[in-house]
């Protein structure tokens, strides 16, 4: 069930570092901010879905502007509550159409994010929002995972993503509306909860496409963050596009 928060309300929020911790691990982290500060250099940066600020606090922390963008009041509070947090200014709204004051050298989006805006249109307008608030030459940065078509069997719409002790996760497809329905089932305090979000999953020519129309082209493009080749086998990727120089 959707909230004013969307999918990230308070119940959500309150457990999500804990659910994610294998993404806070310095290994995960690390590698996404030593790029971000190297693209960002003296300039200034906007994450969008800045979420708990698993990347925009120790971003910050090297020195690098960062101001961001969050639909769910319940994920910036828990921002703002971790030290650091109250340095990083947040504006809530959905980051597809939020304007916020300034230009920035770096936008950026991370751990799937861009997939959390459920229809094409959404998605075309996150790349504009994006383009008009880059400076000339700025860049867009998006890690996201190659859809994962290939690992659902033939006939079938689902695919068990993780199977765990205490996590169970399954995608359910629909291929007509280019759209999945990730279902995770928790292990909490003795019982299994079940908790469901929606989202649109999204080629990489088509996020090109994107680009293009926002008057962006592509620059870098990925397998991973310490700049892997991109391959007909990576699962994800890292694409950078940029705005026209000066």
């Amino acid at each position: 069930m959707e909230h004013d928060d969307g999918y990230f309300d308070e119940p959500v929020a309150a457990r999500y570092d804990e659910y994610a911790a294998e993404m806070f691990r310095p290994a995960a982290v690390d590698p996404v901010v030593d790029l971000l500060a190297e693209l960002a250099g003296q300039g200034r940066t906007l994450e969008l879905g800045i979420g708990t600020g698993r990347i925009a606090l120790p971003l910050a922390r090297r020195g690098v502007p960062v101001h961001g963008i969050e639909l769910s009041r319940a994920m910036a509070a828990r921002l703002r509550a971790k030290p650091g947090g109250e340095d990083i200014d947040v504006t809530i709204g959905d980051f597809a159409t939020t304007s916020v004051q300034g230009t920035f050298t770096v936008a950026y989006l991370v751990f799937n994010t861009i997939m959390n805006l459920t229809t094409q249109a959404a998605q075309v307008a996150c790349f504009r929002n994006v383009a008009a608030h880059l400076e000339p030459g700025g860049c867009f940065v998006v890690e996201v995972g190659v859809p994962g078509l290939r690992r659902v069997p033939p006939g079938e719409s689902t695919h068990v993503f993780h199977l765990g002790e205490t996590h169970i996760g399954i995608d359910e497809y629909d291929f007509a509306e280019q759209g999945l329905v990730s279902h995770h089932f928790q292990l909490v305090d003795g019982s299994w909860e079940l908790s469901s979000g929606p989202f649109r999953y999204v080629w990489p020519a088509e996020l090109d496409l994107m680009a293009e129309l926002a008057g962006m082209t592509l620059r870098d493009r990925w397998g991973g963050w310490r700049r892997e080749p991109f391959t007909s086998e990576s699962e994800q990727h890292v694409s950078v596009w940029a705005t026209p120089a000066g």
